[in-house]
């Protein structure tokens, strides 16, 4: 157990430092603190929450001569004098009934939620345990498929050891979930394990032999610190608490309190924003003039701002290196999440422009994503595939079904045959939805691709109408009744998705209406074990924890436990544009995005640089490169997809690379600037390499395969089905060139001159041409008939 003065300094969700000065009262009268209990140090708290849940918390509280209810969460000694009595044990009988062993600083950290949390929220700090959101398998097993040590697309690793001892069968969920889910677990054992082992530390003697183990110190130290089991690196953007107060409880990115409790320092970073759960609607949040309810997107971005990057992109910002514009002083932004941003354009869901019919704000992420999404169901998910149950469709529909008239599995069908039974409707959500607001069903909740019900999405007429945790209800564009009213916004989107069939059946929705995709191309990793070199191990602080919850990072100022070796990184270039479509897991088209494209330089604890800018081989289509492009949900939707063009008549959409990847030419060389002849011979004696060369690799990053279908590159790391759009595809989709159709015939003057115009002529009367051009050749051949 952690000494009784450090519970002290953590209260307040682990990492609230020890305060200074005046707020330092370390012991009260005995009579006040019999009569007040834990509120004689902490008077001016605020309470956790309103309603049922805290009358019910108070009342059990004044059991154990705690009227505010603190220990039922928290334990300790209600009563005592001092700081080091009050933040040790907890009540016998309390401890009987399920509660608190000891005192927790922060009682929904994952290890002790149980007892915490858990005594109202049955099974939720055990499904927690199994979600990706603790695991982190499908991140290790990417990266490490990178790296060159993964063999096939079996998860194997996450952060801990854990079995699913209860077997496929979700906990929770409706009837036709359950089945669903176990068909599905029994369909993808590899992305579905029974069991995960906690990933190895890397034996440093090893690494000369071995150099592509490095991998697993790069996932050790870089990658793994963003799951529930710890708490926030101390970095602006990145401060929170653990396991459920990940989410819960709120925290600002600079880091300050700014409740009234006058035990908690209000000007040092690190601390919880309010002692307040946030949580679905009912649950308000109130700081001075401003209430709120709902989850912040930046709660989210605390983690999800790295990887995928999908919450920072649904802000519309992206990491830049410039820190552009400059401020008032000359100096540049802030570092948030340790990077500069720049903002290029948020997500139609998040925008807070009003819209006909409904009112000014932008939606928040568990609108959308499910308890289910966020909390597991019980089983050990190995992909953010494997654990979502959603798809666009459950709300949208396609041009000739409405939602409820969609089969279950529509959307990830995994190029199976799913039927076409409708999904219908729910009258009743799961008895966990009843935690959060519960919402009129009026016609009835709509359902996921999986069978849950939405428990805030709910059929009124021939609308849908989504209410939003943040308290504002919306209504959902319906593709079919669109195409029943004919209301669509441009002749395109008719086009686009009522008169071309295969973009509805093949397709991603977000294929063509992500409006952009951050695009990091090359990860330059240098390991080095030289000189007993070490930095932070998240796994080895997750797997270390006393038995207060907190792992050993949890104090403010210290890192907690580290590992051999230190792990440096930068980048080859960034875009946003356009990004590659290639085959998701799912077997659909779907935009693509750098992934773990590793460029990897290795030095032992000798000194000795063991590999140099080297890449590793995947076993992707019989070889490849781990320069990864992952697929991805960008979380950067927009009213106006990208046009015709920006696929058809683009090389790097199709994944032949910017420009067709004419450019970025001799990595494999690297380069000397200095005086040359014209022959290209260096003049001086005394120069150096301006840029190192990478051996392997002789193509742009952005190219994942050549016009003769030769894949270059790996193209996702954990189903079978992910990979660049196969051959056939892309030759019927390519329209290049397609200009010189007609102006092949400029040449042709006496030809040109009869249909050619004199003046300018844009775009809308080109298309009226072709449109004449069009009608004339089906005039032509009916003539012919």
């Amino acid at each position: 157990m952690r000494s009784a003065l450090f519970a002290f300094v953590t209260l307040c969700f682990g990492t609230a430092a020890f305060a200074t000065g005046a707020a330092a009262q370390t012991s009260v009268d005995a009579q006040l603190a019999a009569e007040k209990g834990c509120l004689a140090c902490h008077d001016g708290i605020e309470k956790f929450t309103d309603g049922p849940m805290i009358e019910q918390i108070e009342a059990m509280g004044a059991d154990f001569n705690d009227p505010a209810g603190c220990v039922i969460c928290h334990g300790g000694t209600p009563g005592a004098t001092t700081a080091e009595a009050a933040h040790q044990g907890s009540p016998s009988d309390l401890v009987e009934a399920g509660g608190p062993h000891v005192f927790y600083p922060d009682p929904g950290a994952i290890t002790v939620a149980d007892k915490a949390c858990g005594q109202c929220h049955d099974g939720y700090a055990s499904r927690l345990s199994k979600s990706l959101m603790n695991t982190e398998a499908g991140k290790l097993q990417g990266n490490l498929w990178s790296w060159g040590l993964q063999s096939d697309h079996k998860v194997v690793w996450g952060n801990y050891d854990l079995v699913d001892e209860d077997g496929p069968e979700p906990a929770v969920g409706t009837e036709a979930y359950i089945e669903y889910m176990t068909a599905y677990v029994a369909a993808h054992p590899d992305q579905m394990p029974s069991e995960m082992k906690q990933v190895p530390a890397v034996d440093v003697n090893l690494i000369a032999e071995n150099p592509n183990m490095a991998g697993i110190t790069y996932s050790r130290q870089q990658c793994q610190r963003c799951h529930v089991g710890v708490n926030g690196r101390e970095k602006r953007g990145d401060f929170r608490g653990a396991g459920c107060s990940s989410c819960h409880v709120p925290y600002s990115n600079d880091g300050f309190y700014e409740g009234g409790d006058p035990t908690i320092a209000k000007d040092q970073p690190g601390k919880l924003l309010l002692h307040r759960m946030q949580g679905s609607r009912k649950s308000k949040v109130q700081i001075g003039d401003l209430t709120y309810s709902g989850i912040p997107t930046e709660t989210c971005n605390s983690c999800h701002n790295r990887g995928k990057r999908i919450g920072v992109s649904y802000q519309g910002i992206m990491e830049f290196p410039y820190g552009s514009p400059y401020t008032a002083t000359g100096g540049k932004q802030p570092k948030l999440h340790t990077k500069n941003y720049l903002f290029i354009k948020d997500d139609l869901h998040h925008q807070v422009q009003s819209r006909p019919g409904n009112p000014e704000g932008g939606m928040l992420c568990q609108d959308c994503h499910t308890t289910i999404d966020m909390h597991g169901d019980g089983n050990l998910p190995g992909t953010t595939l494997a654990q979502v149950e959603i798809e666009c469709e459950d709300c949208h529909g396609t041009v000739s079904k409405f939602p409820w008239e969609l089969p279950l599995g529509h959307g990830e069908e995994h190029a199976q045959d799913i039927g076409d039974t409708p999904r219908g409707l729910a009258d009743d959500i799961t008895p966990e939805q009843y935690f959060a607001e519960v919402y009129d069903a009026e016609d009835g909740y709509l359902l996921t691709a999986r069978g849950n019900p939405y428990g805030n999405v709910v059929k009124r007429g021939d609308k849908v109408i989504m209410h939003s945790a943040s308290g504002l209800d919306f209504e959902v564009p319906v593709l079919k009744q669109i195409a029943l009213d004919g209301t669509w916004k441009s002749q395109s989107a008719e086009v686009a998705m009522g008169a071309v069939g295969q973009h509805m059946e093949s397709m991603e929705c977000y294929a063509c209406h992500a409006d952009w995709a951050p695009q990091c191309y090359g990860c330059h990793v240098t390991v080095d074990y030289s000189e007993g070199k070490t930095d932070i191990d998240w796994i080895n602080n997750a797997n270390a924890r006393g038995e207060d919850g907190l792992t050993a990072d949890a104090p403010l100022g210290t890192n907690g436990l580290t590992s051999a070796g230190k792990v440096s990184e930068t980048r080859s270039y960034l875009r946003w544009e356009e990004p590659t479509l290639g085959i998701n897991g799912e077997g659909r088209v779907s935009p693509l995005m750098p992934g773990c494209q590793v460029i990897t330089t290795v030095i032992d604890k000798d000194g000795n640089t063991i590999v140099q800018n080297e890449t590793w081989m995947t076993p992707d289509a019989g070889g490849t490169k781990g320069l990864d492009h992952a697929a991805v949900q960008p979380h950067t939707a927009g009213r106006q997809a990208r046009t015709c063009e920006s696929c058809h008549d683009n090389p790097k959409a199709l994944g032949y690379g910017i420009s067709g990847g004419r450019f970025m030419k001799g990595y494999e060389d690297g380069f000397t600037v200095d005086l040359e002849t014209a022959q290209g011979q260096i003049i001086p004696r005394q120069t150096q390499l301006q840029s190192q060369p990478i051996p392997s690799l002789d193509h742009d990053l952005s190219q994942i395969v050549t016009r003769e279908g030769e894949q270059l590159v790996t193209v996702g790391s954990h189903w079978p089905l992910t990979g660049p759009l196969p051959q056939a595809m892309r030759e019927k989709m390519e329209r290049t060139g397609l200009c010189m159709g007609c102006h092949q015939n400029m040449v042709n003057e006496d030809l040109w001159s009869q249909v050619n115009s004199p003046k300018f002529v844009n775009n809308a009367e080109h298309q009226a041409v072709m449109n004449q051009a069009i009608h004339a050749l089906a005039k032509e051949k009916s003539d012919g008939n």
